[in-house]
């Protein structure tokens, strides 16, 4: 396993150990976003990974770097749900043993797809950071592997991929816009965007409601912060006091994070249903969410924007795209 910052080095051999795991997906335009923003606006669509956000790069690149006597052990992980999910499926593409820690703030639906991977699933605590004390002592008493949402290396390496097809297929990109957690998907996409320009501008978007890296930067060093229920649930957690990669990569690497509220996420994802044709979960739409709201300045000429995920429960969404549905647009319960 990696014991340094990663490296543009390291993705590019992330990429080559995902290849069959994760999916390149596609970075398409909108038109309509485009016209608002009055920049060339493209969404890269993590939503069409095979588990339903991003995570799996990250993921799948850890847990194949396991050795014979790792994947023996077994895995243990926390998580606010994507990230259990894409462990999960790594682990059984493996034949290895997995068990996720959640807690009670996680939606029943992303704990439900966990479970239907084979995972053992441990629903602990208040918040993220019981969930995560419950994994480090099951990693220490079963003798499991440890696998961090964001603060690895490989995990790191795995994300940054995006970068990598970003600049692929839009080289001429002025700014990334990128939703903001843990600092995992933000940090290796940073990596691979910076080396190739440093003008290219990385923003971070995450929600109002315990922003816990946005918070941490504010503080100059990690800092705990409460973990209160948001529609933006996979940004939500601390970043771990003893933080070893994610902070100063993010501190380093990024230009500018941007908060936006509930109403501001609810609105966003209503939009991405009616306007784009997209399913897309709250903390997936933080970085529409931003834009719509006009809280990013000096966008350039053309941008792209990470929907990372569409883990949603779809009661909860069908209710959002009702009460946030254009004028004169039939509800989606009409009829």
């Amino acid at each position: 396993m990696a014991s340094e910052r990663p490296d543009l080095r390291d993705v590019y051999r992330a990429r080559a150990a995902i290849v069959g795991s994760a999916r390149r997906t596609p970075l398409v335009p909108s038109p309509d976003l485009s016209r608002r923003a009055g920049a060339e606006v493209w969404l890269k669509l993590e939503t069409l990974q095979d588990t339903g956000a991003f995570k799996i790069r990250g993921a799948a690149n850890r847990l194949v770097h396991l050795s014979a006597a790792e994947r023996e052990r077994g895995v243990v992980t926390v998580s606010s749900g994507n990230h259990g999910r894409a462990v999960a499926h790594a682990a059984e593409r493996l034949g290895l043993p997995a068990v996720v820690c959640m807690s009670p703030l996680v939606p029943e639906t992303k704990v439900a797809a966990i479970r239907a991977l084979g995972a053992e699933v441990n629903i602990v605590g208040r918040d993220q950071d019981d969930a995560e004390a419950e994994a480090r002592r099951l990693a220490e008493s079963r003798g499991l592997v440890m696998i961090s949402p964001f603060d690895d290396p490989l995990v790191i390496a795995g994300q940054g991929t995006i970068g990598l097809e970003l600049l692929e297929d839009a080289p001429d990109l002025d700014t990334v816009v990128v939703p903001l957690s843990g600092g995992g998907l933000l940090g290796g996409i940073a990596i691979a965007l910076k080396a190739a320009s440093a003008r290219l501008r990385v923003i971070g978007v995450s929600m109002e409601r315990g922003p816990a890296m946005v918070e941490s930067l504010r503080a100059g060093k990690p800092v705990p912060v409460e973990e209160v229920p948001t529609l933006a649930d996979a940004l939500g957690g601390s970043i771990g006091l003893e933080n070893r990669y994610t902070f100063a990569i993010v501190r380093d690497l990024m230009d500018d994070a941007v908060l936006v509220s509930e109403d501001e996420i609810a609105a966003a994802m209503a939009y991405s249903f009616w306007t784009e044709r997209l399913v897309v979960e709250g903390g997936g739409a933080v970085g529409i969410a931003a834009l719509l709201a006009g809280k990013i300045a000096a966008l350039g000429r053309r941008v792209a924007v990470v929907v990372s995920g569409r883990s949603v429960d779809m009661a909860k969404l069908r209710t959002i795209i009702d009460d946030y549905a254009p004028e004169g647009v039939a509800s989606a319960s009409s009829g």
